[in-house]
């Protein structure tokens, strides 16, 4: 039985105490600091959360960090799988070869190459398959079924879900004056990690999760009542791409329940976030990583009152596709 198989309950608050204590020196602990240009222009402080800043560019280090060191040590033997947009794969394939074990990560076409390259160069064993993550993750489940490996999937999982929620620790600790959360949506492992320690120790805190209009799986779901089937789509937030899974077992009812609003941002909202977050901030942020500045500059974050941290989740762009935005040259999806 697979770690994934097992009926594991839904993540508390116990679990991310947990996986901070698990990742203790094995994580970067990113700095929070104030945008002045972004204060000024939302008339409330706005804080940066720098996770583009982590090991592997991008916070997904946590999740699967923490949920490597949660397996056994006959698991770990057998090695780990997961499909992947690319920050998964990274962060799944650094937590593999630190603790000695296989990775196999499957990704789509989509993916873009820098993210594949990267992590090849971490030593994880690389199959491209189809043009989604369902694609993918056909394959994900061969290998789980003929060869034996653990899927650690990028956000439906306790231990991953766990693992990001170290975040919002952070943050509350690092900027306790904070009143709204501005959070990149996807599968929904980040926010729900994020959003439940943020309102187990703040109950009154908003947090806002943030989205591109193409192909925003959680959000579809979210108004469909139920998890649903979204087509893939290039996107600037290529990191948000892919379902969330008709067999979600946990982050939809956790998105549905902790989170206040979604902000869905088209691509030249997005644009101009990655252009901001170079100019104004000084930092390479892609995407989905730069969301929340998005949400911000579009005039789309309503009655934030108060503090108001985005969370820079990543920032592995490729650099030629972020020169030619910082430059201001159209790009084609």
């Amino acid at each position: 039985m697979t770690l994934a198989n097992k009926p594991d309950m839904t993540p508390d608050m116990t679990a991310v105490l947990k996986a901070r204590a698990r990742l203790a020196g094995r994580i970067q602990l990113t700095p929070i600091v104030e945008s002045r240009s972004l204060s000024e222009r939302l008339g409330a402080p706005v804080l940066l959360k720098l996770e583009q800043r982590q090991i592997t560019g991008s916070f997904k280090l946590r999740g699967a960090m923490n949920a490597v060191l949660s397996l056994s040590e006959e698991e770990r033997a057998r090695g780990v799988t997961a499909a992947s947009t690319g920050n998964h794969g990274r962060g799944l394939a650094y937590a593999a070869k630190a603790t000695g074990a296989r990775a196999v990560i499957c990704m789509s076409e989509l993916v873009p190459q820098n993210k594949v390259q990267g992590i090849e160069r971490l030593g994880a064993e690389i199959r491209i398959v189809g043009k989604s993550q369902d694609d993918a993750q056909v394959e994900v489940d061969r290998l789980v079924a003929e060869e034996g490996l653990t899927m650690l999937p990028p956000f439906d999982h306790p231990q991953i879900i766990a693992g990001q929620g170290t975040l919002g620790l952070e943050m509350l600790e690092q900027a306790p004056e904070l009143e709204t959360v501005l959070v990149p949506l996807s599968g929904g492992g980040l926010i729900s990690g994020v959003a439940l320690a943020l309102k187990t120790l703040k109950p009154s805190i908003r947090v806002v999760g943030v989205s591109m209009e193409r192909g925003a799986a959680m959000d579809e779901s979210l108004k469909a009542g139920k998890p649903v089937f979204v087509e893939e789509l290039p996107t600037l937030a290529d990191s948000l791409g892919g379902g969330i899974g008709l067999k979600n077992r946990y982050t939809f009812a956790m998105v549905r329940e902790l989170v206040d609003e979604v902000i869905l941002l088209t691509e030249e909202e997005i644009a101009a976030a990655i252009r901001h977050a170079y100019w104004e901030e000084q930092e390479v942020v892609e995407g989905s990583g730069a969301v929340g500045i998005g949400a911000v500059l579009a005039g789309k974050l309503e009655n934030a009152g108060g503090p108001v941290g985005l969370l820079l989740s990543g920032r592995n762009i490729d650099m030629g596709l972020h020169h030619k935005l910082v430059s201001g040259e159209t790009v084609e999806l």
